[in-house]
């Protein structure tokens, strides 16, 4: 029997909680929908009602929410919701906006539909077990037994992701087997300034909402128009059309068709960055390209302490040549030359580097210690700038010398020295620093020819040798002397300073680089230091070959007792003459 009474009801297009007069019907089948054609109120299309403790009780529609959504269009087929997010049309079908399809031919080929644009990616599968089964009928990925993912039991159907990567997902199949994928990101409608990417998110979302000009038939509106919070006009932003069969990229890694007013677009995806790059090669992401990609890396040598050489092809030895010295230089294009002094500093038979020289044509570069400056013979304050020659620049490693040819100086002040060439001067380079020709074994070429044995450090140090012994601040005839490490007090102190090296300190970086050769030239250095802190060097030399190879030693200057010697204003420690 029906009986007619008072309901409250909320118009379509009303605000929430506006009453509207009307009949309500008993009803016998609880829970059930009811159609709610027969209550004469206007807009009551916009109301879904069902039997609820006998009485048919109704309510008004929810509308999707149009966050994020920046292609909105009328919807015909809904008097209630009267907008909508923008759908696709792939081969025929209609998709929504968010909806993802697989190629009913490649299951490893998916599709996404975002606000009009379909985008089209490859899937990159993941294995998180030793020996995977191959993929069943239909599917792209090899799949797990037993669906363990980190230890972690997926219940059946479900699906979780990964923790060190947000956009790889992993599901537990039918038959209790895993499968794991890393989804790629689908083009956005909205401009980048609209976009935000949440923490534990794989892909960026739009903030907002924005309605659809239609566009001429057969052509497409990347743009579209901005939604004001309640005006009554509309304000145009950034609007392109395209015609049918144009194509172009809105970013590195996309490309996108127009076709017969469809947006098409295709995401590259990058190949995993945790292989690493091969030696002597550096990873490199530049602005315009979608992937990074290993690139050959620069020559770099490195002289610190008493003094110890890592020349540009990785050779490490020591030669303690008190003189004036060809470091490194273009021999083939002769087109610049660096050349060292090194001086004794009151020991018997260790040596610092105390002055660097640089000749770029008629231009001269000196720095000598406490990071003294100076360009064609005058002393300058960095930071400085000369045209598009070079620039001078204060670091926390010291001060940094770029030139206009590519060739770079890092310096200390003290004794630390960092050379870096362009790899177009592979194969040109000769002097301490060797050959740079990606082979360290003909790194001892004599300067007239031949080669020194790897164990006569002193014959190859000599031959690059130049200008007269007044550079020399020792006797070339004491240059064999062992340094007095003999001695337990002072070797116990060289053990206790140079420990740290091989500690827990720097053992990220121990993955990448053996510490040994430096800890082996602290122990050299602290034999005759006249400072107290020769150790700083070889700290500093393996913290920055470290930073080479990327990883970043935090805090070590103050664990290992080194900061003040680099803090600024620089003050050299006091010589202390030895016994």
């Amino acid at each position: 029997m029906l009986a007619p009474s008072l309901v409250l009801l909320a118009a379509c297009g009303l605000a929430a909680g506006s009453l509207i007069n009307g009949t309500t019907q008993t009803c016998e089948n609880e829970g059930e929908p009811v159609p709610a054609d027969a209550i004469n109120v206007v807009g009551v299309h916009c109301f879904s009602c069902m039997c609820t403790n006998g009485r048919v009780q109704c309510q008004p529609q929810e509308c999707p929410s149009h966050e994020g959504c920046h292609v909105l269009v009328d919807d015909p087929r809904n008097n209630c919701c009267r907008r909508i997010c923008k759908g696709c049309v792939h081969e025929g079908v209609e998709h929504p906006s968010g909806s993802e399809w697989r190629d009913a031919k490649d299951p490893c080929t998916v599709f996404r539909c975002e606000a009009g644009i379909v985008t089209e990616s490859q899937i990159r599968c993941h294995a998180p077990c030793r020996d995977p089964l191959p993929p069943a009928a239909g599917q792209c990925c090899a799949t797990c037994p037993g669906c363990q993912l980190n230890g972690r039991q997926v219940s059946p159907g479900s699906t979780v992701r990964s923790s060190q990567d947000a956009c790889v997902e992993c599901r537990c199949g039918p038959g209790g087997r895993l499968s794991c994928e890393k989804r790629a990101c689908p083009v956005l409608q909205c401009p980048r300034e609209r976009r935000v990417r949440l923490a534990g998110e794989c892909c960026a979302r739009c903030l907002g909402s924005r309605a659809l000009l239609l566009p001429p038939a057969g052509r497409c509106l990347v743009g579209m128009l901005i939604l004001p919070p309640p005006k009554t006009t509309c304000t145009i932003f950034n609007i392109k059309t395209y015609q049918d069969g144009d194509v172009w990229q809105p970013g590195p890694c996309h490309s996108c068709e127009c076709r017969q007013g469809q947006v098409r677009c295709v995401m590259q995806m990058c190949p995993q960055q945790n292989v690493p790059c091969p030696p002597n090669y550096k990873l490199e992401h530049k602005a315009n390209e979608c992937c990074p990609r290993c690139v050959e890396s620069d020559g770099v040598c490195t002289v610190f302490g008493d003094p110890h050489y890592r020349t540009f092809d990785g050779k490490f030895y020591s030669f303690q040549g008190s003189c004036k010295y060809q470091l490194a230089s273009d021999c083939v294009t002769h087109t610049f030359g660096i050349r060292v002094t090194n001086d004794a500093r009151a020991t018997k038979a260790s040596s610092w580097t105390k002055t660097i020289s640089m000749k770029i044509g008629e231009l001269k570069i000196n720095l000598g210690q406490n990071m003294r400056v100076k360009v064609n013979g005058k002393r300058v304050q960095p930071p400085y700038r000369l045209l598009n020659k070079i620039s001078v620049n204060k670091t926390r490693n010291g001060v940094q010398v770029e030139t206009f040819i590519g060739v770079k100086i890092v310096w200390d002040g003290n004794s630390f020295l960092e050379v870096s060439v362009p790899k177009r001067y592979k194969g040109k380079m000769c002097g301490l620093c060797g050959n740079f020709n990606r082979k360290a074994s003909d790194d001892f070429t004599l300067r007239h020819g031949g080669k020194a044995l790897d164990t006569d450090a002193e014959r190859f140090g000599l031959s690059w040798r130049v200008g007269g012994t007044k550079s020399c601040t020792r006797p070339q005839e004491q240059l064999n002397r062992e340094p007095q490490c003999q001695k337990p007090k002072v070797h116990q102190r060289s053990v206790r300073q140079c420990a740290p090296l091989k500690e827990k300190l720097f053992n990220e970086c121990h993955k990448k680089l053996n510490p040994n050769t430096y800890y082996q030239a602290c122990i050299v250095d602290m034999c005759e230091c006249p400072t107290g802190r020769c150790h700083c060097e070889s700290f500093m030399a393996y913290a920055h070959e470290c930073q080479r190879l990327g990883v970043r030693v935090h805090k070590w200057r103050k664990a290992s007792r080194c900061l003040s010697f680099w803090a600024s204003p620089r003050k050299r420690p006091p010589l202390r003459k030895l016994q």
